[in-house]
């Protein structure tokens, strides 16, 4: 491919207008070239073409990026970019309710991975600033940039990388479009549990029109999903370290506290909607506005085994113990007589919203062009959960096998599925019962200006200014409902596969607890919240962040004629932040606080790419750069408690957010080899380096507080370390195997990374128990086999890692080391006429379970699967 004095031009159309404007540019191309020889023109379609795409935006950036690019509205290969992004080099994603949801990046977490929408960052409805990919279906997104290296006029905040989502624009098609989907899904694990939801519908559309002479573009797009929320799961609550009696036979057996096997059934129910307008009157003119909506509602029932007191405090149990297991000086398996197991029924209820919209417009006078953009954001998240407990009235014996990182199972001497069995009074239980709420906004607004210039080997100079004012906050109301006479009438078996019956409400859980503990029982309306409410769960982060920058573009030649490209500037941030929260002193009431602070930072970037012969075929890519990531939202709060010794003996001690958190900061290197040869085809190797500081992470430190000695236990910036890796890529479309194999396709991918930076182990700070950083996967890979003929596509992918640290809950100190896992799909498709496509898809292929184990003891485990998932689906063409 000729990089000469288009080739700026060139890259901005390829990655702002993939795919779609690739093929406009081509024949402006040639229609300025009538002399030349005429082409033979050959459409490529299907999963070639978009892979070729996203390599060609990819070989034309001035930075190192990966890119997605669908070759047609709509079709997007999978459910969620959050599927896409996991099959990327260097990420992989987090799996919640069976979907890939946030993204890891080469060996660092979600807090460390940017991301905007066309540009702009937005609202999450996660505590801190982590986002669900899965919000966004494939729908509403036609490709995604993923950008490995920072430059300047680079929305600041993704030390691992930053990934911009694109939307369709309509005025990229000449064409009025319309694709619509249908799909009917199966989840195999549903036939495991009696009354689970097995089928669910998935729909979806795009509609683009273009009006007054292709001046005016519509884009609208909608998708709903039914997703059956299934899983079944065991925890194990960890051992009696120190208390815990001798087993006959060992001369260590450290027994379990004891374990309980969850099973949910619920539903997750989610639509979005996109609305886009752009207007074109001339050349020198863009408007833009667009909003997108997306909402998720999920119901989970949960059925809950609860095995207690199997602990043996003492060796008191140990004469009821028998045909146990013990692995390094851990019991991973026996049979315990003497013992209850009762039966949990709960429920987990979650509404999250997503709103963006902005406005945007591009003006070109003379030699300038002009950005403009003004932008909003929102998201909320509603949660609830409630739970009783249903006590067994007789005692039996329970085994179980626990064996490590091996599938958990367990059984139980009496019909745990037999109502009869349990005790008519039920308690509310796990408690307390809550409704939390969580609401975040996001306000942007972005000027920047930049024209062609001729001053060496700067080619085109880039300036602009961006503000951003955003505010999350929690709330949190609890209660206790009691204890309830409910006949065992009400109780019905439920049958789990692999697992002792359950029991649960025939009614449901909401009627039957509303039925039987108050209309009201469930309902947060009218209820104040608790000091505990106050103190520990009701916080608020303000912030807002000013930005300018400048940019120059670079092309010329080096090293005795060849040529390079690539980009120079500087950023420079200045963020003023505060936090809201209540103060408890020596368990006094809650009183409300604030705190806050105010940084500057300066980020340089360099990018260039070194072409090693005159058609770009072999390039040497290299970028230096400082990043940083701010911090959590949600540890940015002034909520904390007190405790002072009246006596003046001890010190002050401290606990909770801490408002004064400094960005965490990466110097950072990478320098990769590619070769591009055909079309749609490459082979990279490349490396990274980054050096990070103030690092955010618990720890107990010293400090004063009224002018005393006093620790703080909060998250707090400290030493960090280095994070480097390798990455290596192929890809190639095999065009030029003899038939029918000319439709073969590979694409493969593998990043080693390593880090010396660790977090705390102890939660509580106290002390300090070094395990691996937030993210790190030593490996992560991925292939994809495709093959497309006459109609006919196939995909076959498969990506693998290794175990890393991962902080799953709303906790970010909750660490724990997600096991290796391999994930694949399969997704199979026919073209039957030149409007309609059948579909076939096997998401989970090998029925990948998840292991979660304890980050200081490896066998304190959890594991739990969602089963594979199957869909068969038509489109519909225009």
């Amino acid at each position: 491919m000729q990089m000469k004095q288009k080739k700026l031009a060139w890259l901005i159309h390829a990655l702002f207008l993939a795919p779609a404007a690739l093929s406009v540019q081509a024949q402006a191309q040639a229609q300025q070239a009538p002399d030349k020889q005429a082409l033979e023109t050959v459409t490529v379609t299907g999963i070639r073409a978009s892979v070729r795409s996203a390599l060609e935006a990819k070989e034309a950036s001035n930075g190192m990026v990966e890119v997605i690019s669908s070759e047609d509205i709509g079709k997007l290969p999978d459910t969620t970019i959050a599927e896409s992004l996991a099959r990327l080099p260097g990420l992989s994603a987090g799996i919640d309710r069976g979907n890939a949801s946030q993204i890891v990046a080469r060996g660092l977490g979600p807090r460390f991975v940017g991301a905007t929408l066309n540009g702009r960052e937005f609202a999450s409805s996660e505590p801190d600033r982590a986002v669900r990919f899965e919000m966004f279906p494939s729908e509403s997104v036609s490709g995604a940039t993923v950008y490995k290296t920072q430059s300047a006029e680079l929305v600041e905040g993704g030390i691992a990388t930053t990934i911009d989502l694109q939307t369709v624009q309509p005025l990229a098609y000449k064409t009025r479009q319309l694709s619509l989907k249908a799909d009917a899904l199966y989840y195999q694990l549903a036939s495991d549990i009696d009354g689970a939801k097995k089928y669910a519908p998935r729909l979806g559309g795009v509609y683009i029109d273009q009006f007054a002479d292709n001046k005016l573009g519509v884009a609208l797009a909608f998708s709903y999903y039914d997703q059956p929320s299934l899983e079944d799961r065991t925890n194990n609550w960890g051992f009696n370290e120190n208390n815990s009696g001798v087993l006959p036979g060992t001369t260590v057996s450290k027994t379990p506290w004891g374990f309980q096997n969850s099973v949910k059934k619920g539903t997750d129910k989610r639509s979005s909607v996109l609305g886009k307008l752009e207007y074109k009157p001339s050349a020198d003119l863009a408007l833009t506005g667009d909003v997108y909506y997306a909402r998720s509602n999920i119901l989970e029932p949960q059925i809950i085994h609860v095995q207690s007191n199997v602990g043996n405090w003492n060796g008191w149990q140990s004469g009821a113990y028998s045909n146990y297991t013990v692995d390094g000086g851990y019991v991973t398996g026996a049979t315990v007589s003497g013992v209850n197991m009762d039966t949990i029924n709960a429920q987990w209820k979650q509404d999250m919203t997503n709103f963006a919209g902005g406005v945007n417009g591009k003006f070109k006078t003379g030699d300038w062009q002009f950005e403009g953009d003004i932008a909003g954001s929102t998201a909320t998240r509603d949660t609830m959960w409630s739970a009783v407990n249903m006590t067994m009235l007789q005692s039996g014996s329970v085994n179980w096998n626990f064996p490590k990182d091996g599938w958990m199972t367990y059984g139980f001497s009496q019909d745990t599925g037999n109502p009869a069995n349990y005790a008519n009074s039920v308690s509310e239980t796990w408690g307390p019962t809550y409704a939390g709420k969580l609401h975040d906004s996001l306000n942007s607004q972005s000027l920047s200006a930049s024209r062609f210039v001729d001053w060496g080997d700067m080619v085109k100079l880039k300036f602009g200014l961006r503000a951003t004012q955003r505010e999350k906050s929690y709330n949190q109301v609890s209660w206790d409902y009691g204890t309830a006479t409910i006949p065992t009438s009400e109780f019905q078996r439920v049958s789990v596969a692999g697992r002792p019956d359950f029991i649960e409400f025939k009614g449901g859980f909401a009627d039957t607890v509303g039925k039987y503990f108050g209309s009201s029982a469930l309902s947060a309306d009218g209820r104040t919240a608790t000091t505990s409410d106050l103190v520990q769960q009701d916080w608020r982060a303000k912030e807002s962040n000013t930005a300018v920058f400048v940019q120059g573009d670079l092309a010329g030649t080096a090293f005795g004629g060849l040529s390079y490209r690539g980009n120079v500037g500087a950023r420079l941030v200045h963020t003023t932040q505060t936090g809201y929260g209540n103060e408890q002193v020596n368990g006094g009431a809650p009183t409300p606080v604030s705190d806050g602070t105010s940084y500057t930072r300066f980020l340089p970037s360099l990018n260039l790419i070194l072409n090693l012969d005159d058609n770009d075929v072999n390039q040497v890519r290299f970028g230096v750069a400082r990043a940083m990531s701010r911090a959590p939202l949600d540890v940015m709060n002034d909520a904390h408690v007190v405790n002072i010794d009246k006596n003046g003996v001890n010190p002050t001690t401290i606990s909770g957010g801490n408002p004064q958190l400094k960005p965490m900061m990466a110097n950072q290197v990478d320098l990769a080899f590619q070769h591009y040869f055909g079309k749609g085809n490459l082979v990279s190797v490349g490396v990274f380096y980054k050096d990070i500081s103030d690092y955010i992470g618990i720890a107990s430190v010293a400090g004063t507080y009224n002018g005393q000695k006093a620790y703080f236990t909060q998250q707090v910036n400290r030493d960090g370390g280095h994070v480097d890796g390798i990455e290596l890529i192929y890809q190639q479309a095999f065009t030029t195997l003899p038939e029918p194999f000319n439709g073969l396709g590979l694409a493969a991918n593998y990043t080693y990374t390593d880090s010396n930076i660790q977090e705390n182990g102890d939660k509580s700070g106290s002390t300090f128990t070094p395990i691996a950083t937030n993210g790190l996967m030593k490996h992560n890979g991925g292939l994809t086999l495709w093959y497309e003929r006459n109609g006919f596509e196939a995909r076959l992918a498969v990506n693998a890692h290794s175990a890393y640290n991962r902080a799953p809950t709303w906790d970010s100190t909750a660490f724990q080391i997600n096991g290796a896992e391999t994930w694949a799909s399969l997704n199979l498709s026919q073209q039957l006429n030149s409007h309609v496509q059948l579909r076939f898809g096997v998401e989970n292929l090998t029925n990948q379970k998840v292991t979660y184990t304890d980050p200081v003891n490896p066998y304190y485990q959890n594991d739990f699967q969602f089963g594979r998932r199957f869909n068969v689906g038509l489109s519909y063409k225009l």
